[in-house]
């Protein structure tokens, strides 16, 4: 079974999400992304999920539970999973979005990367129709540590150490945090920054040996 077209996703494809002064210009993220936003559009319909929009971008759901949604960045159009932090992941394709636990997303920057991947994609969807239904739970962890302002900047700075760190167990994440965070002085958690960089890289925790 597919989903039905949704005319309001239609004009996000045209618009955007209206949410910032770019809306319906030519210089809404959104149009650099277009043909990929549809080829990912058109995987999940053919899960049988319900397209809506929500929040400005297209989200998928059950029943009225948000299962994925479909959205631009600046530099990729994703496929975003809410609870995507217990998929299985088996691809390892899933990656975290800045300090939200329970969701993860798949980046793409070209239409045949997606088409290459549309059979896989739709068994991360498909899993995560299974879990919505299964009602679990992602459990997370209360009053995370804030990730300083170095480190979300080191981050945008290098995909690659952003996706190795949020790749660490959750406890690993916050002793980094909490070590980088420490330093009053601005230059100096950056210092602490770089000194453990490629430990990060290298799937290490603080006090690992």
């Amino acid at each position: 079974m597919k989903g039905n077209l949704n005319p309001l996703v239609d004009r996000y494809l045209i618009d955007g999400c209206m949410r910032c002064k770019y809306g319906g210009t030519p210089q809404c993220k959104v149009r650099n992304w277009t043909q990929e936003l549809q080829e990912l559009r058109q995987i999940v319909l053919q899960t049988g999920l319900t397209e809506e929009i929500k929040w400005g971008v297209p989200v998928y759901t059950l029943n009225g539970k948000n299962i994925v949604n479909v959205s631009a960045l600046k530099e990729s159009a994703n496929i975003g999973f809410f609870k995507g932090a217990i998929l299985k992941d088996p691809h390892k394709l899933l990656e975290q979005q800045g300090s939200i636990q329970s969701a993860r997303l798949i980046r793409f920057t070209d239409v045949q990367r997606i088409r290459e991947l549309s059979d896989v994609l739709k068994s991360y969807v498909m899993e995560a129709i299974a879990v919505e239904e299964s009602g679990q739970q992602v459990e997370t962890v209360r009053n995370p540590e804030p990730v300083p302002e170095e480190l979300e900047t080191a981050f945008e700075e290098d995909a690659a150490f952003k996706k190795a760190f949020y790749a660490l167990t959750p406890g690993r994440q916050r002793g980094y945090i909490i070590h980088f965070s420490q330093p009053k002085q601005s230059a100096t958690r950056l210092g602490r920054i770089e000194k453990y960089r490629q430990r990060i890289l290298d799937g290490l925790g603080l006090h690992d040996r």
